[in-house]
């Protein structure tokens, strides 16, 4: 089993756009990742801000999976959905933030959510695979294509 965890395309300030949507940056970056991965989500799930959905938009375009908002993913948010993904075999993709991302990959590899295993990049995208523990299969930033 496999999951992909991928931290929001750069977005605007707050000052610039209180809804913080993509910067132009931040979508190239984007569509550069997708247009590079060879991969199969069953489903992309997404957080509820802005800047998750277009990343998401932007993903579930390019590699034809299905995109759903789901709740549990903020930046603050507890990382409770490694239960979920655990119990799961379906290739899911998580867009989410940080520090969310960061405690979610931490819980699943080490079973400490602040041991700070991964560092993440926006854009970035993580590859984790179970099969008796959870452990990195590999991680593709846009510095990287």
């Amino acid at each position: 089993m496999e999951v992909y965890l991928v931290q929001h395309g750069e977005s605007k300030s707050k000052e610039e756009d209180p809804e913080r949507p993509l910067s132009d940056k931040g979508k190239q970056e984007v569509e550069k990742i997708a247009g590079s991965l060879k991969i199969k989500p069953s489903k992309i799930l997404h957080s509820p801000k802005l800047r998750a959905k277009q990343t998401a938009e932007i993903l579930s375009s390019a590699l034809h999976a299905q995109m759903e908002e789901t709740e549990g993913i903020k930046p603050l948010d507890d990382p409770g959905i490694a239960k979920q993904l655990a119990e799961s075999d379906d290739k899911l993709m998580i867009v989410g933030h940080l520090p969310h991302l960061d405690k979610l990959s931490s819980l699943l590899i080490a079973g400490n959510a602040d041991a700070g295993i991964i560092k993440f990049r926006m854009a970035g995208v993580v590859c984790l695979e179970k099969d008796e523990k959870w452990k990195l299969k590999w991680m593709l930033t846009p510095e990287l294509i």
